[in-house]
């Protein structure tokens, strides 16, 4: 029995001269082909010099008359892959080309030059639309940093760059087959032994690093949605780096107020669980609340504070400048970092806060971590960034 032995079959499938070349070069290696479909298959048996020629037509499958044709030119039909068809014969038998005609050889490109051309012009404007849809998820709300750092955007932009490569090669077909054509028609031959190692080599690792990047970035949505929770935050103390209203406030008399519930979860207590590659541990949370007797300063009506807390804990520190502008950004409405105020703090590498009457919004970033907290009430803004310290020491240990 015949063993069998698989190639990487290269996906420039329009380069004729170079596959031809490639054929010849393996059978002398003592490998015949015998099929071209994900792989190149081969038959391994005694080496010989077999010339190999593609004809090329505007249907997927040759006809019995052409085969019939060629065979008795001396070229046996061996296999076909998209629109080229693989006869071989024996270097021996000196079998005459396919076509003595240039001419006549280029007219058989006629159809498949279209149908390249078509499917490049889809191709394009199928790119140029992912491409903008991919922008407006980057760009349109001014927060790269924070769509990088959520995660949510990579598998997109990956499927985008996988397939603007698609796109590249075949508008690289549309125009080698344009060209070959071209070539034909000024009395130019097919080059049959054509170098094809180097763009070989090339191809396969492109196709390679492609496909495995593209396999990596699958997983991502999966891996988010399995360590995705959200859960209602306890009124107990948890042991989690999230900033608790009631240690804010510090009064006796606070009580948790319930919110909206939607699947067993108090959405105004909450506490979320993200992870992103390069932000595994995330936490969102919000807290609502109330003093009872107690009543605003300035607005009249039962005092019910609350807070929102947002953690990032990034694989790379150089990010979280980045990541700080952007939260100023999503967050506080549209401002910019120059409505917040820079302070100083020993155990922080940023501190920015702004305080306005009962709003407070502090971001301060140590090491690989960022926190970010909103908070409504009247507790002092000390209070609130001595909270802050204490829980982001827990991720920045």
């Amino acid at each position: 029995m015949h063993k069998k032995v698989l190639k990487f079959r290269p996906r420039q499938y329009w380069r004729i001269g170079e596959h031809e070349a490639w054929f010849t070069d393996m059978a002398a290696k003592r490998l015949h082909l015998s099929k071209m479909g994900a792989f190149a298959h081969f038959i391994k048996g005694e080496p010989k010099e077999i010339r190999y020629r593609i004809n090329v037509s505007s249907s997927k499958q040759i006809s019995q008359d052409q085969m019939e044709h060629f065979e008795k030119m001396g070229w046996q039909y061996v296999t076909s892959y998209y629109y080229f068809h693989v006869f071989s014969s024996p270097a021996e038998r000196n079998a005459p080309e396919l076509f003595s005609n240039f001419t006549v050889q280029a007219q058989t490109f006629d159809e498949l030059e279209k149908k390249l051309t078509k499917n490049a012009i889809i191709f394009s404007v199928t790119m140029i639309m992912m491409i903008c849809t991919l922008l407006a998820v980057w760009f349109l709300d001014g927060t790269p940093t924070l769509v990088l750092v959520d995660g949510l955007a990579i598998q997109q932009t990956v499927l985008t760059i996988f397939f603007g490569y698609m796109n590249f090669t075949s508008l690289q077909a549309a125009l080698s087959i344009r060209a070959l054509r071209k070539g034909l028609m000024e009395g130019k031959p097919i080059n049959h032994q054509a170098y094809w190692k180097q763009s070989f080599r090339l191809n396969k690792t492109l196709s390679l690093c492609f496909t495995i990047v593209f396999l990596l970035s699958a997983f991502i949505p999966f891996i988010q949605l399995a360590k995705s929770d959200t859960k209602t935050l306890p009124v107990a103390e948890i042991s989690l780096p999230i900033v608790r209203l009631a240690d804010v406030e510090n009064n006796s008399s606070f009580t948790r107020v319930e919110s909206y519930i939607n699947d067993n979860v108090d959405w105004g207590n909450r506490y979320t669980f993200k992870w992103g590659p390069l932000a595994p541990v995330q936490y969102e949370t919000n807290e609502s609340g109330r003093v009872p007797g107690k009543k605003w300063d300035n607005l009249g009506g039962e005092y019910t504070p609350d807070i929102h807390t947002l953690v990032y804990q990034l694989r790379v520190a150089a990010l979280k400048k980045y990541l700080m502008h952007d939260l100023i950004k999503k967050y506080s409405y549209g401002e910019d970092q120059t409505d917040f105020i820079a302070m100083n703090h020993p155990q922080l590498d940023y501190l920015l806060v702004k305080d306005e009457m009962i709003s407070k919004e502090v971001l301060v970033a140590h090491l690989h971590t960022v926190m970010y907290v909103r908070y409504y009430g009247e507790a002092d803004l000390h209070t609130l960034i001595d909270n802050i310290v204490e829980k982001i020491s827990l991720l920045s240990d």
